[in-house]
């Protein structure tokens, strides 16, 4: 009977422990939804921003808050943020997580966080990623994005790469470069986030995986700049 009732004691210990790392894991990635969200309002209140006719015609967004940009004269990257693509009807998939690893800011000192917004002009070129991850400026081209809200600051632009870059860091656009970067799916912090093992794929087919409000603010927000 005792060992029978040390039997139970752990099942429950463990599913207890299970649940808590499962909530800790959740909580980890609403943070970062909602760190995501204050990026993009962020931009929206700058005085020169995205223009809203190129976030109206991109079909995929990444936003990586706080992104750390170390470097002397050879440097490197690294952040966490969030992936979502358009589909045909204008509305905006739930957030697949993305880590961006690697690159070389040339000459550039110290260390600082930066928030990075990656617009894309196909969604296909952003749902790659599902397959393995990709190099930017070498598998996809990247060029810093034109600034001003107006719809001629993109209209008039040559649009020529696949990806334009907007980095934000105290207040102001700041260049890096973010040649040799790769992308990739954080498989792990989706699993965190959805309480189930779901592929990116199935988040970017454009089917509602969370009732989150955090997720709902986000894309609100998004479809807020361009409206």
């Amino acid at each position: 009977m005792k060992t029978l009732k040390r039997v139970r004691t752990a099942i429950l210990l463990s599913a207890g422990l299970l649940f808590c790392v499962s909530a800790g894991a959740q909580e980890k990635e609403l943070k970062k939804v909602e760190a995501s969200t204050n990026v993009l309002k962020d931009f929206g209140q700058m005085k020169e921003s995205i223009p809203s006719q190129l976030l109206e015609m991109t079909e995929g967004i990444i936003i990586i808050p706080k992104m750390i940009n170390a470097g002397l004269v050879i440097g490197g990257k690294r952040g966490k943020g969030i992936a979502m693509v358009k589909n045909a009807a204008g509305s905006w998939s739930d957030p697949v997580f993305v880590t961006l690893t690697g690159g070389s800011f040339g000459f550039q000192a110290g260390v600082q966080a930066v928030d990075l917004v990656l617009i894309f002009k196909h969604k296909e070129s952003l749902m790659d990623i599902s397959k393995a991850s990709f190099t930017l400026g070498g598998d996809i081209s990247v060029a810093a994005g034109p600034v001003g809200r107006s719809s001629s600051a993109s209209t008039d632009y040559k649009l020529e790469a696949e990806v334009y870059s907007y980095s934000r860091s105290k207040g102001l656009f700041a260049g890096i470069s973010l040649s040799g970067a790769a992308l990739e799916i954080d498989d792990k912090a989706d699993s965190g986030f959805y309480g189930e093992s779901i592929s990116s794929k199935t988040l970017f087919s454009g089917a509602s995986k969370t009732k989150s409000d955090e997720v709902a603010t986000l894309k609100s927000t998004l479809k807020g700049l361009y409206d």
